[in-house]
């Protein structure tokens, strides 16, 4: 690597590329390195193959559970506002050609082994077993 660069950018978590990608728009060479054979630092999302190189390394994946591309497996979920300050460093960093986004469906929790929708309708807060008869009320008059 005989090239020069303003800066060098160790590491492809969202804070690195929020930088790298700040830093290139303003017209500086960047160059962006990480160690892992993927990007994301630890917050990547892994094919079945690097999942489970990471989770049980030298283990074979067992063939059973299909090809490795099938599986997208967020190593920590991603959730921004629309209209936030990171959505809009993004769009200005051009960041947004390489990410998708998805609205939220619902959100869950494990409860004593079962996994329960977290309420985000008043109909849904008076039916939920995750509360109790005063927190129902209050998620109510929050919802109306």
């Amino acid at each position: 690597m005989d090239q020069e660069y303003d800066v060098i950018v160790l590491g492809t978590g969202l804070k690195e590329c929020i930088i790298s990608g700040l830093l290139s728009v303003s017209g500086l060479k960047v160059l962006h390195m990480d160690r892992n054979n993927y990007y994301g630092g630890e917050s990547a999302s892994l094919n079945l193959n690097q999942l489970w190189e990471k989770f049980r390394p030298g283990q074979a994946v067992p063939k059973d559970l299909g090809p490795s591309r099938d599986y997208n497996v967020d190593m920590v979920p991603k959730f921004m506002m629309a209209n936030g300050k990171l959505v809009r460093v993004l769009i200005h960093t051009d960041v947004t050609k390489y990410l998708e986004f998805k609205a939220v469906d619902g959100s869950y929790v494990l409860n004593k082994g079962k996994v329960y929708k977290v309420p985000a309708t008043d109909m849904e807060a008076l039916r939920s077993p995750l509360m109790g008869l005063f927190e129902k009320r209050r998620a109510r008059s929050f919802f109306l």
